[in-house]
């Protein structure tokens, strides 16, 4: 697959060129870093306007109209946390155990003017909140996801989780634990990737066995 460049980027997702000049400084900074810190796959440096800008915009249009919080759960790099909060949606905490990822996202947020809350903690010790949307990329597998999700997990919360080609797997074994709604869309950056949406996600026991502290993927 031919990579994408930032012109073909916002041919695919229609941003402002005031946005893709945004996101274009968070692109170089991000160029600039991985050469000291491991914030991307390296296999991902020369495409990174499909393999995270635009894996991240794609859930831009799945967020709910009228959103007013979104938590991202191991930010890492900054997706799709930042990537989302660039396009416009508001009230973005970007939750990342590692403070050397933080400080990029620090510098990344104030070159993209993106008005983000920064918490550099692990996602278990993070204050518990309900809000509108919770997502979250390559952190761990759905059946550990959810019960990391679940302090942010109010009665409207949607979950946005990017998955891939293991997704049915995932979801099958999650379902011994937690009842939900699921719509699945497909990925525009890998076939035989998925977009999960989860609403009404409960347990089907009365206690919520919290997970032991992972790492990204």
């Amino acid at each position: 697959m031919q990579s994408l460049d930032p012109a073909g980027f916002a041919a695919l997702t229609g941003v402002s060129r005031e946005t893709l000049a945004r996101l274009e400084a968070y692109a170089a900074l991000l160029a600039q870093w991985s050469a000291r810190i491991n914030l991307i796959g390296g296999n991902t440096l020369g495409d990174v306007w499909r393999r995270h800008f635009l894996d991240s915009a794609q859930l831009f249009p799945l967020v709910p109209a009228g959103a007013q919080s979104l938590v991202d759960l191991g930010s890492g790099a900054g997706f799709p946390g930042l990537v989302l909060a660039i396009l416009g949606v508001p009230g973005v905490e970007l939750i990342e155990s590692d403070a050397r990822k933080c400080a990029f996202l620090r510098e990344a947020a104030r070159i993209a003017a993106a008005p983000v809350l920064i918490r550099n903690a692990r996602i278990e010790a993070a204050p518990p909140q309900f809000v509108d949307v919770v997502t979250a990329r390559g952190v761990a597998p759905l059946d550990r996801l959810i019960p990391l999700s679940q302090p942010f997990i109010g009665p409207g919360t949607v979950c946005l989780f990017p998955k891939g080609e293991q997704a049915g797997q995932e979801l099958a074994a999650a379902q011994q634990a937690w009842t939900m709604d699921v719509t699945r869309h497909d990925s525009r950056t890998d076939p035989r990737g998925v977009i999960l949406c989860l609403r009404n996600v409960a347990g089907l026991s009365g206690a919520v066995r919290r997970e032991e502290p992972v790492g990204r993927h």
